[in-house]
């Protein structure tokens, strides 16, 4: 064997091995270039859209995300749920949703959702912020006879049917406030982002 043989073996053994470690250092360079595209935890505190999947939310479960700070509360609605927002609008003190506590593009009544069954809220209670508890059980005890699933805000009492609708004769002034959002596919919200931009 010549040393030509030799040397052009030597030689492609190293142009492959620099080749495989460039390529290496080139991926090891780039993941964290792409990673610093997502936003900070900063940028989502300060308000950057959240995306959120609610494809394997089944009827009558709450999940909750954070987004600009605060719990914003995504729930699906079963038809019983839907038909008994129907039924109680005159023990509501905002039943049509006067008070602007949504954008203009969420219809007010009486399901306050771009999706007829799944709603999105920022849950604060809007007497002094407390975050209200996910009540979906009819009739329990401690609620009464005549509750129909909702949230309750253990600090004072107010109380919110499954819209966000507050209950008269409580502290809150309001209904639940619905954040910008909208559907960016079948089963993808983006919290933050309005109805009209998406």
């Amino acid at each position: 064997m010549s040393n030509d043989g030799v040397n052009k073996g030597r030689r492609r053994l190293l142009i492959g091995a620099t080749s495989a470690v460039g390529a290496v250092g080139a991926v090891g360079a780039a993941v964290p270039f792409v990673a610093s595209w997502n936003p900070s935890a900063k940028a989502k505190a300060a308000g950057a859209p959240v995306k959120v999947d609610v494809s394997k939310l089944e009827p009558g479960q709450q999940m909750i995300v954070e987004w600009r700070g605060k719990p914003v509360w995504i729930v699906r609605r079963d038809k019983t749920a839907l038909d008994n927002l129907a039924k109680i609008g005159g023990r509501l003190a905002d039943p049509e949703s006067a008070v602007p506590q949504q954008p203009a593009y969420v219809p007010g009544t009486p399901n306050r959702s771009l999706k007829e069954e799944i709603v999105v809220l920022v849950g604060i209670c809007t007497h002094l912020g407390c975050s209200p508890t996910y009540r979906p059980e009819v009739a329990p005890e401690d609620l009464g006879d005549d509750w129909v699933g909702g949230f309750y805000c253990p600090c004072h009492g107010s109380r919110f049917d499954l819209s966000g609708r507050v209950f008269k004769g409580v502290p809150a002034p309001s209904n639940l406030v619905i954040p910008p959002h909208s559907y960016v596919e079948e089963n993808v919200i983006v919290v933050g982002v309005d109805q009209e931009v998406a």
